[in-house]
């Protein structure tokens, strides 16, 4: 069957995993920016004579061409934009950090060839910040969990009351109601984080930066627990890369 015009398509990526195909061939995972997720063939990449087998590796901001196939498109060009890998492999913080942030990505873009603009963008976000080495890596990490939250729609309360919206601050949280709750609306067993610890997560999904790294290491632990809990609580399952995150 010949290949009509429409079947060819140009985008470009972030490649969140891969898997070996066969001999030489290997599967790519890619986030888009216009198409959404995309899974495709890359033929003959693993072999050592490949010409873009290296563009094709996790971390990777490529451009790509890529034919529509039955069950799964194909490569046909790829070009690298950022290679933001080597950098990021070099510190294993930030790499253990990124590693949750693809995965992340993965699991929150369940369904293919559907446009997920904002989640391509915050996680070339995170990976450029990550590469760069200009924030702690932990910090990075869980300001892009917050906001992936967010874009998936579940930004959690972190002042009015989760329940009924009073206005806080409240001393409660409770993961299953979605964040801060005030004392009419506290489950049962609802965690009573510190203070500065909300503060934390507000300044982490606002983007405020210097409010943030001004936190210590207390309420960072404190959050990262937090952040954990309603993401895996969403998603009904845990994230492999999650506990292996080096937040030293």
């Amino acid at each position: 069957m010949s290949t009509t015009p429409q079947s060819l398509y140009r985008d470009e990526g972030v490649v969140l995993r891969t898997q070996k195909l066969g001999e030489a061939d290997r599967i790519i995972t890619v986030l888009t920016r216009r198409t959404g997720k995309v899974r495709a063939v890359a033929k003959g990449v693993r072999r050592t004579k490949s010409k873009f087998g290296a563009r094709l590796e996790p971390f990777s901001h490529v451009d790509l061409q890529l034919y529509t196939g039955r069950n799964l498109d194909i490569v046909s060009q790829a070009e690298s934009l950022h290679a933001y890998g080597p950098a990021v492999v070099r510190d294993y913080r930030a790499y253990t950090a990124g590693t949750a942030v693809l995965e992340t990505a993965d699991r929150l873009t369940a369904e293919e060839k559907e446009p997920q603009l904002r989640m391509f963008l915050l996680v070339i976000g995170a990976l450029r910040t990550l590469a760069d080495a200009s924030r702690p890596p932990g910090l990075v990490l869980d300001a892009f969990l917050l906001r992936a939250m967010s874009v998936a729609g579940w930004e959690p309360a972190l002042g009015d009351c989760a329940r009924c919206g009073e206005e806080g601050p409240h001393r409660h949280f409770s993961v299953p109601a979605g964040g801060t709750v005030c004392p009419a609306c506290r489950p049962a067993g609802s965690a009573m984080p510190n203070l500065v610890t909300i503060d934390l997560l507000e300044a982490l999904l606002s983007g405020d930066w210097v409010r943030a790294e001004a936190s210590q290491a207390m309420s960072r632990r404190e959050g990262s627990g937090l952040v954990a809990a309603m993401l895996q609580w969403h998603l009904e399952r845990g994230l492999r890369s999650l506990p292996l995150v080096d937040r030293s």
